[in-house]
């Protein structure tokens, strides 16, 4: 599907409460992978604030299809450019079910109910020429198995959270510059669930061996980086800056499990009484 630049729109109707485009068949039983598709060259309008409803419908294996811009359900060796996501009722653009090798180039979201970018059960993908801003909850959100994948030339600006990540393993993060989250620029996790007994950690729910190349964030209103439970480990950044952030640079628990290199961090001073 190829449009004619921002100027060909597709806008969602009022009260449809569905995704504007699904790249995939989630609707299909047989769960057959869809290969060598490609979407460039329009605008999509979620026109989120005459939607009802989060969740469009629920699919065969019981998971929930929300009212998304885009969504990518198990894709190969395809391809999205230059679209813009906005005003969705759930996310800008969202990858999941197994999709590989997917290519984004030349991708932005803005003004969307939760992530401008979403990925889940995705790998060995690159996303790059990223203008994020303005989302509702994170930037971009990565969790359920994002693995193996390249994210580089992004800029992130005004979102909740920069970077939102659990269960992500050996990822490649090149030129991201994070600005003006309302809280942290990146906050890095593993996944918690409620039992009797209190809240546990899920096994394998990690981040680990995830890289970060000149990583920039700027005057967020939370910590620059935030590593919230030991278990992330072997993640590295090399070169960058944490700068004017207002709770601080790298914070991590007491075992140091993100090796930094090259980094400046400057602190934002406490204002005059």
């Amino acid at each position: 599907m190829r449009g004619a630049g921002p100027e060909t729109v597709l806008s969602l109707a009022d009260d449809a409460s569905c995704p504007v485009i699904v790249l995939g068949a989630p609707l299909d039983k047989a769960r057959v992978s869809t290969d060598g598709l490609r979407l460039c060259d329009l605008l999509v309008d979620g026109n989120r604030t005459h939607q009802k409803k989060e969740i469009w419908r629920f699919i065969p294996d019981g998971s929930g299809l929300d009212n998304d811009g885009v969504v990518v359900w198990d894709v190969a060796d395809s391809t999205i450019e230059r679209v813009i996501c906005r005003h969705c009722r759930s996310g800008g653009l969202v990858t999941t079910e197994e999709t590989r090798r997917l290519t984004v180039r030349d991708f932005t979201a803005y003004d969307n109910q939760f992530d401008g970018l979403a990925c889940y059960l995705t790998q060995d993908s690159r996303f790059s020429q990223l203008k994020l801003y303005d989302n509702l909850a994170a930037g971009i959100s990565l969790d359920m198995g994002f693995d193996h994948n390249i994210i580089d030339g992004a800029v992130l600006t005004g979102n909740d959270l920069g970077i939102f990540m659990r269960q992500s393993h050996d990822n490649v993060f090149a030129g991201v510059t994070i600005l003006h989250s309302r809280h942290d620029g990146v906050f890095m996790a593993q996944t918690g669930v409620a039992t009797h007994a209190g809240w546990r950690l899920l096994p394998g729910t990690e981040c680990t061996g995830n890289n970060f190349n000149n990583l920039r964030v700027v005057k967020c209103g939370g910590k620059a980086f935030q590593v919230n439970d030991d278990s992330c480990t072997n993640n590295i950044i090399n070169g960058g800056q944490f700068l004017d952030n207002a709770q601080g640079g790298l914070s991590q628990p007491g075992t140091n499990t993100v090796a930094s290199h090259d980094l400046t961090v400057h602190a934002l001073l406490p204002k005059s009484p």
